[in-house]
């Protein structure tokens, strides 16, 4: 990184810290300081919305993701539409007209208080660790780039976020999602069109994706009924279409960005915005990393993208194991950029080689086998290390092909979406905390009291996710790492609200025991290992729901 890469960094980052607080500080009361006095437009509601769910990781993730293992994983939102669509229909009048702080202040209404705290409690555990993770994805690149403590930089990242979150209430949070927003998108853009004016002059963006889809990067859609198949088009419109429903229904980070609009039409179009845009903005990011993919056909990546691993290996017993890999590596590049070369050649006059795609994909076959050799030989040079790399893809290239300037920019863009989703998530769980379980317990306090107490929340909370950032290692990847926790927690919480909503029958002590049962049940699931974490979200929602009509029968064959 470079002076001015530094430069446009800090300036971003300090900008919309500084301008937030300043712009919105001084709240009242509790309604201005969690609900911004529900003065806020369609449009702020719906790109606060989007830039609360595109966190750090998004931007991490995904496109390793799709540099992996290709652009399916856009088939995980084919349900959002449609969730978007119940939700405009069915939570968000209903939660206006109750005029709540927070989406769990509805069930007390429904059914009693232990139901609500039930919802409640469940919440604060998955977001809590989600929030970990939103600060914990970009306190790897400044790891990475600086060799810094880890602990360090992730402890003053969460003391970044709790800042300007503290001072600002919802009003920062809108405030400064629209400029991180801008920002975001400008500098993936930017990105995407650099890759494409440095491919060779061979290469068109056609030709581009012809090489993918050679190598297996563009099969969107999986119509595969197998359960356990991770991304298929039935599990997006289903599991997907769930796990969106309870995300963007029931999840107070997303409840309090659109409990915060001028009226619910405001809110519905803000809503319907999202729905729209975020399929689109998903494939995105995922083509940038099969462009990414593309990119490295003709451009050296490393045998090992995770720059630490690769330096505790080479200071191992491994190192001359690993250095005959690299070695066989840089030669399997030579051979791979002849035959994409030719390969291209040969579809610019019209003609799809067969012989030289088979040569091709046989090639990056082969890069795939020395890359697992080299995982191999990383996990016996350090027991216990993660050897999963796909989260450090988008960053070496950043850090290693983008020029001066741009880097700073691409930066900013994923500590703007870690400062976005991250102080969304720790003022949800502060709001859900002093309202749910402090206000609903210590009732007839003042205005200022309860002011006082969700600002301290946020605090407590803020210490929280960074404590739990602090001890998060790497996953399978970091956007799966989310999923899987959204999928364990959501479907419980949701089948709740829907049994609220349309099933007058269950009554408290029928659901409240039917959503305890059920999420001690999809947590054995998941650790079982008996489906594809995306099933999780409907079977938690079918099963509570079930379970609540059983038991109130049984209740009220009781009571006869």
């Amino acid at each position: 990184m470079g002076l001015i890469d530094w430069i446009i960094l800090g300036c971003t980052i300090l900008f919309i810290v500084i301008y937030g607080t300043i712009k919105t500080r001084g709240s009242k009361n509790v309604e201005e300081y969690i609900l911004a006095n529900q003065q806020t437009n369609w449009w702020t509601v719906g790109l606060s919305v989007m830039a609360t769910q595109a966190s750090a990781i998004t931007f991490l993730s995904t496109p390793g993701q799709a540099y992996h293992d290709g652009m399916g994983f856009v088939q995980f939102y084919f349900g959002l539409p449609i969730a978007m669509v119940v939700i405009c229909i069915a939570f968000i009048p209903v939660y206006h007209r109750l005029k709540v702080y927070t989406a769990y202040e509805f069930l007390e209404s429904r059914f009693d208080l232990k139901t609500r705290t039930l919802a409640s409690v469940i919440f604060l555990i998955q977001r809590s660790v989600g929030t970990g993770l939103t600060i914990y994805a970009p306190a790897i690149i400044l790891s990475s780039i600086l060799n810094w403590n880890l602990t360090f930089i992730t402890i003053s990242i969460g003391i970044t976020i709790i800042f300007y979150t503290y001072f600002g209430g919802t009003k920062a949070l809108n405030i400064t999602q629209k400029q991180q927003a801008f920002i975001i998108m400008l500098g993936m853009f930017l990105t995407f069109f650099l890759i494409l004016y440095r491919f060779p002059t061979e290469m068109t963006f056609n030709n581009a994706l012809g090489v993918a889809a050679a190598n297996g990067k563009m099969n969107l859609l999986n119509f595969s009924f197998d359960p356990a198949e991770r991304y298929t088009i039935w599990n997006g419109l289903t599991g997907g279409f769930f796990l969106m429903l309870a995300y963007f229904g029931t999840d107070q980070s997303q409840v309090g960005r659109y409990l915060s609009g001028k009226s619910v039409k405001e809110t519905q179009m803000g809503m319907i915005m999202n729905g729209l845009l975020k399929v689109p903005m998903q494939f995105f990011i995922l083509l940038v990393g099969v462009m990414v993919f593309i990119f490295f056909q003709f451009n050296k990546a490393p045998l090992h993208f995770n720059p630490i691993n690769v330096q505790n290996v080479k200071h191992s017993a491994y190192k001359q194991d690993y250095e005959k890999l690299e070695t066989e590596m840089d030669q399997l590049f030579a051979e791979k950029e002849e035959i994409t070369l030719l390969y291209t050649g040969q579809l610019n006059l019209g003609y799809n080689n067969p012989i030289l795609e088979e040569k091709m994909v046989s090639i990056n076959e082969h890069e795939k086998e020395l890359r697992k050799e080299a995982r191999t030989l990383i996990s016996k040079s350090q027991k216990g290390a993660e050897t999963n790399d796909k989260d450090y893809v988008f960053i070496y290239f950043i850090l290693n092909y983008l020029p001066q300037g741009l880097i700073g920019l691409l930066l900013a863009v994923i500590f703007s979406a870690a400062m976005s989703s991250s102080a969304s998530g720790l003022y949800a769980v502060a709001s859900t905390s002093a309202i749910d379980l402090y206000k609903a317990n210590f009732k007839n306090k003042s205005e200022a009291h309860y002011l006082k107490v969700t600002k301290l929340l946020v605090i407590f909370w803020g210490i929280v996710c960074i404590v739990t950032a602090c001890f998060i290692s790497l996953f399978d990847n970091l956007i799966q790492l989310v999923n899987i926790i959204g999928s364990i927690f959501y479907g419980t919480v949701l089948g709740l609200f829907l049994i609220a909503f349309f099933i007058k029958y269950s009554k408290a002590q029928a659901t409240f025991w039917a959503g305890v049962i059920t999420q001690l049940t999809v947590i054995v699931i998941y650790f079982l290992n008996v489906v594809s974490y995306l099933w999780l979200n409907l079977i938690g929602t079918l099963l509570v729901i079930i379970l609540s009509v059983v038991f109130q029968f049984m209740i009220n064959k009781l009571k006869k």
